[in-house]
C-alpha cells in the first residue's frame, strides 16, 4: 500500500506545482478573460472578473483532478495492479491471468485513456461555464464538477479490474450504469479526498482496492462485495 502512494506522490508534486502556478497569474488570466468589461463600471467590472477566476479555479481542479488519475494509473500500473489483484484473491474467484500481448494492452489503456482525458475536458469546459452564473455560479459549477467528475474518476479507478476481466470501457460504462448510485458515492467521494492537498496521495492506494470492490459488485449486484 506504501509503495502505491510513490506514483501518486510523485505526479501529485508535479500537478500542485502547476496548479501554483496558474493561481499566481490568476488576476491576469481573469483579467484578459474579460477584457469586454474593461470600460464598465468599477463594480461590475469587479464582479465580473471575481466570477472569471472562480470559474477558472473550478476548471482547473476538474481537468486537474481527472487528469492526474489517468496519469497516476499510467505511470503506476504495477503497484495498482498488485492490489487490485490481492483484494481479488483475498475476496475469492479472482479473475484468470489474462495472456494479453503487450503491444495490444498499451494501446487499448492508451484509446481508453484518451478518451476519458477528452472527458475530463469537457466536464471541465461546462463547469467553468456553468461558474460564469452570477453570484451561484462557482457554487453551482463545482457542484456539477464533484457529480460529473465524480463518476468519470469511478470509471477510470475501475480500469485495472475491469481490464483483468478482458471487458473493454464501453462494458465498464455499461455495468457502472447498473450501480449507478453506489458508482455517484464512490466517484464524489473519491473526488473531495482528492481536492485535499496531498488527499489523492493518501488515497489513491484504498481508491484501488476501493474500486475493485466496485467492480465485483458492479458485474455481480447480487454478491455482497465485502
Amino acid at each position: 500500500m506504501l509503495l502505491g502512494a510513490l506514483p501518486a506522490l510523485i505526479v501529485g508534486a508535479v500537478w500542485i506545482g502547476l496548479l501554483v502556478a496558474l493561481l499566481s497569474d490568476l488576476d491576469a488570466l481573469a483579467a484578459w478573460l474579460t477584457g469586454f468589461a474593461d470600460r464598465w463600471a468599477p463594480a461590475a467590472r469587479t464582479a465580473v472578473r471575481v466570477a472569471a477566476g472562480l470559474a477558472l479555479v473550478v476548471l482547473a481542479l476538474v481537468v486537474a483532478a481527472l487528469s492526474f488519475t489517468a496519469v497516476v494509473l499510467t505511470v503506476g500500473d504495477p503497484f495498482y495492479e498488485r492490489i487490485s489483484r490481492r483484494v481479488e484473491e483475498r475476496l475469492g474467484d479472482a479473475p484468470v491471468d489474462r495472456d494479453e500481448p503487450l503491444l495490444r494492452g498499451l494501446l487499448r489503456a492508451a484509446r481508453d485513456g484518451v478518451a476519458l482525458l477528452v472527458a475530463s475536458v469537457v466536464v471541465g469546459l461546462l463547469s467553468f461555464l456553468l461558474g460564469l452564473i452570477p453570484l451561484v455560479g462557482p457554487l453551482v459549477g463545482g457542484a456539477f464538477g464533484a457529480v460529473v467528475g465524480g463518476w468519470f474518476l469511478a470509471v477510470e479507478l475501475t480500469g485495472t479490474p475491469f481490464d483483468a476481466r478482458g471487458l473493454r470501457l464501453r462494458d465498464r460504462r455499461r455495468a457502472l450504469r447498473g450501480v449507478r448510485a453506489r458508482t455517484l458515492g464512490f466517484g464524489i467521494a473519491t473526488w473531495l479526498l482528492f481536492l485535499v492537498p496531498f488527499g489523492a496521495v493518501v488515497a489513491m492506494p484504498a481508491a484501488v482496492a476501493g474500486a475493485t470492490l466496485l467492480t465485483r459488485g458492479a458485474l455481480e449486484p447480487d454478491r455482497d462485495p465485502a
